[in-house]
Order: C-alpha cells, then sequence, then structure tokens
C-alpha cells in the first residue's frame, strides 16, 4: 500500500513510499485495532522533518512514515478490544512508551528519557498511508457529530494538555482563579487554546501577526475572544490597557515570543510553552529583570508537549462543547484540503509557501 515518507537526514526527501499492509496479529494478546485511513492533517512538524532538523526512521528502515494528526474509521479489531468496534470513528495518540515509570503508568507524554518514540516523528512510523494497526490503548473514539472537524483532534488534545497541566500545577496557590490570558499565535493550536480557555470563562487575548481582517481574526471572533495584531499593537502596550495577564500560552514557534511574554506575566501566574524551535536563534533578553520578577512574583514556567490519552478525551469533550456554543466556528480551521496520497508534492507546497494555509490535511479515502 501507498504510504508518503522521509529519509531522515536528507533535505527535502518526502517521496511515495509501498510499504505492505498491516494486519491485526502484528499486535499480541487479541488488543489490536486496523483503521482505515480517512484523512491526515499535516503541519509545521512535517515541514521541519522534511527539511531534516529532527526526526529518525524505525530501527531496521532506512524511511520515516510521516502524518501524526490521523482521523480513520475501524475496519477490523482483536478478540479482546471492548473500547472501539469496526465502523467507529476514531483518532490515535501520538507518543509511544519507552521505559521510564512515566511510560509504564500511561503518561508516555511525560517520559523522563531522552530517547522518545513518536508516530510519524521519531522511531515510529506515521499515519500517511492507507491503513494502520495499533493497539486498543491507543486508539481514541471520536463521536459521529464531530467527523466533520477530524483532523483538529490532535492539535486539540496538545492544547487541552497545555491548559490542564497550568492548572494542575496552579494547584500550589492553594486559589488561583484566572481572570485574563494571553494566547501567542493564531494556528490551529492557537486558536483551539482559545477555544478552550473562553471555555473556562476566561478572557481571552488572542495575538497574532496578521493586521485585521483576515481569517484567524475571524475565528477568534467567533469564539468571542480578541485578536490582537501585534504589528498593531505590541505585547507590552496591550498589558497597559488589560492589566498583566495571569495565564499565557505560547504557541507561535518563535523563541523571541516566548521568552518577551516572560516579561508580561502577572503574579502567581504561569507562561506555558507549547511552540517548538528547531533552529540555533540567538537572542538577548533582559535576565536580570525576569529572573527578579520571576521570584518576587511567584511565577512559573512550564513546557508542554505531546498529549496521551486523557488529553485527547478533554479534548474531544471541549470540542463537543465548543461545537455547541459555537457552531461552525472551529471547521473554519480546515482550510487547505489535499486529494490522495499522489499528491505530497501539492501537500508540502502549501506548508512551504502558502502563508494563509491554515490547516492543511490530506483526504486518503473515503469511507
Amino acid at each position: 500500500m501507498k504510504a508518503v515518507a522521509v529519509t531522515p537526514g536528507t533535505p527535502n526527501s518526502v517521496h511515495l513510499e509501498e510499504i505492505a499492509k498491516p494486519s491485526l496479529d502484528q499486535i499480541p494478546d487479541g488488543l489490536g485495532v486496523l483503521v482505515k485511513v480517512l484523512k491526515v492533517g499535516v503541519d509545521a512538524t512535517d515541514r521541519e522533518i522534511n527539511d531534516a532538523l529532527y526526526g529518525n526512521a524505525p530501527t531496521g528502515d532506512k524511511h520515516l512514515v510521516i502524518g501524526h494528526e490521523c482521523f480513520g474509521i475501524v475496519e477490523a479489531v482483536g478478540e479482546n478490544v471492548r473500547r472501539v468496534k469496526p465502523g467507529d470513528y476514531v483518532t490515535a495518540t501520538v507518543r509511544r512508551p519507552g521505559g521510564s515509570i512515566y511510560d509504564m503508568i500511561g503518561t508516555n507524554d511525560m517520559t523522563s528519557e531522552e530517547e522518545y518514540y513518536e508516530r510519524g516523528i521519531n522511531l515510529r512510523h506515521g499515519y500517511l498511508t492507507e491503513y494502520f494497526v495499533d493497539e486498543e490503548e491507543y486508539i481514541v473514539r471520536v463521536p459521529q457529530g464531530l467527523k466533520h472537524l477530524h483532523v483538529l483532534q490532535e492539535p486539540m488534545s496538545c492544547a487541552a494538555k497545555a491548559v490542564h497541566q497550568a492548572y494542575e500545577a496552579q494547584h500550589r496557590m492553594k486559589v488561583w482563579r484566572p481572570q485574563v490570558a494571553y494566547v501567542l499565535g493564531a494556528g490551529q493550536i492557537g486558536l483551539l487554546t482559545t477555544l478552550i480557555l473562553k471555555l473556562r470563562g476566561l478572557e481571552v487575548y488572542t495575538l497574532a501577526r496578521g493586521e485585521t481582517p483576515n481569517l484567524k481574526a475571524d475565528i477568534v471572533s467567533g469564539l468571542e475572544a480578541s485578536y490582537v495584531s501585534t504589528r498593531q499593537t505590541s505585547m507590552g502596550e496591550l498589558v497597559k490597557v488589560t492589566g498583566k495577564p495571569d495565564l499565557i500560552v505560547d504557541a507561535t514557534g518563535s523563541s523571541q515570543l516566548a521568552f518577551e511574554s516572560m516579561q508580561h506575566l502577572g503574579h502567581n501566574g504561569v507562561v506555558v510553552w507549547t511552540g517548538i524551535t528547531g533552529g540555533d536563534k540567538t537572542i538577548e533578553v533582559p535576565s536580570d529583570s525576569i529572573n527578579l520578577q520571576f521570584v518576587l512574583g511567584n511565577k512559573l514556567l512550564l513546557g508542554s508537549v505531546n498529549a496521551n490519552r486523557n488529553h485527547f478525551e478533554m479534548g474531544i469533550r471541549d470540542l463537543a462543547l465548543g461545537e455547541m456554543m459555537y457552531p461552525g466556528v472551529l471547521e473554519k480551521i480546515l482550510t487547505n484540503p489535499v486529494d490522495g496520497l499522489d499528491n505530497y508534492k501539492e501537500m508540502m507546497r502549501l506548508l512551504v509557501e502558502d502563508k494563509d494555509a491554515l490547516k492543511v490535511f490530506v483526504n486518503v479515502a473515503s469511507e
């Protein structure tokens, strides 16, 4: 069967690879789930893997099948599978366990090991193919009423984890009732984070470079949050209007903005970094000032990567509630469909060249 893959370590190596169709017997103990892939979302991670910035092939292979945002339909299940059945819509988690205590208890996203295993990213093949098989534990059912949001399930899990981890960490405060939040970046993670924070009742400001009017601003407005163009209003200027935020979630992929955000956080607040910076950029920061503010203000910096099953389920619940609260808004994120695995070059072109491509996804097959 067909798959879209790269040769890790070789820039611009994306290509079609012929691979064997998986089978249930590859998963022991009757716990396998065979999934027919319907759609796969792609993002900056896939672009950077194709740029050879990171990513490794599974042991024994020279290629890495990319794509970590999947949506499919269950075709067959092992005899001991209970959570899903043939005909169910599903997505799948990305991180797979290593050997740390965190991996052993199902929190693979929190592994303490330097080496990690992620489908479509590092040492495990991804979902940009016709079928995949996996253990029941890593398959998450998607309600039929959310099938129109298909590939948003995985990025939503990352947004859900980032917010959940912030609230978990803030138990240190005994009482923490954030009022104002800044979301930096209006890509898919930023927009989905905006939704989650609005559902929690916060006053949310989503900051991005683009000047209004634009699609991202329309989506933010549709979520009843405030869009702020940083070309028109800097973060420092916004603070003068709103006061210092209690929570900042960075989803820009810009280390400069990530560090700048630390200068504007309110007392007892938390900054969450979700963006990945794969380059080697160096910037100057007012380190003495940040150090002083964080110590005297009891402030917290938190990194959040990937998500486990619980976060996927949290995200699905928030997507469902979001559809009830703001009907039709989230679907606007899904801007750029590409038909078929054969059109992988167009997929990559959109990721590299089209700055207006908010969400690129591949229509792999019909039901």
